[in-house]
């Protein structure tokens, strides 16, 4: 059984204002509406005319008709109120709500982070296998050094293109410093030639 707890003082006294507000509220829509009962019922001939007491009946109903909407529209305000009193003051519930809150993203978080490493362990048997793939094939070969693979796409996809082969100064720097080698060696290799030809 839960234990009642123990309010201030000016929240005890604003709940005992809630409960006075509503029965007094109650006891208005009852007397008034028993007043109109009342008034329906035909009475006797007396001193003033039935013309004048129904005017008078009349003008009555429609008054108490007012004060019971009144009595109603004060209930109505009542509400408001007592709810805005449990939002403002009722913390073990909003604790509560908050608490349940935070363990329904905690179970979303916890299933995303799973779902992520299952990705990343899918993705990375892939790449593995895209590997094993590459350099077993002959297109990760190039003058007897393995290359990575981003360079030998690389250097696969300026070989196909008409701009790299039209234009000279597109050339790689390392293809530019590989032929720049092959032709000084052959002029090394002419003069040399030369020379021996001159001797004899």
């Amino acid at each position: 059984m839960a234990t009642q707890r123990v309010l201030p003082q000016s929240k005890e006294t604003l709940l005992q204002n809630y409960n006075k507000r509503l029965k007094d509220d109650t006891r208005s829509i009852l007397d008034n509406f028993t007043e109109i009962i009342k008034t329906a019922k035909v009475e006797d001939e007396t001193q003033v005319s039935r013309a004048t007491q129904a005017e008078q009946d009349h003008y009555e109903m429609h008054v108490r008709a007012a004060n019971i909407v009144r009595a109603g529209e004060s209930l109505m305000k009542l509400v408001s109120d007592l709810k805005q009193f449990l939002i403002l003051n009722d913390f073990p519930s909003v604790n509560e709500a908050i608490s349940l809150r935070n363990q329904q993203l905690r179970t979303l978080q916890e299933e995303c982070d799973k779902k992520l490493i299952s990705l990343r362990d899918e993705i990375a048997i892939d790449l593995y296998e895209l590997e094993e793939e590459y350099y077993s094939s002959s297109c990760g070969q190039w003058d007897g050094v393995e290359l990575p693979l981003c360079e030998a796409f690389h250097r696969q996809d300026s070989w196909g293109s008409p701009e790299m082969t039209s234009d000279p100064s597109c050339a790689n720097p390392e293809d530019s410093d590989h032929l720049g080698t092959q032709e000084s060696m052959q002029r090394h290799l002419n003069s040399h030639g030369s020379s021996t030809s001159e001797q004899s």
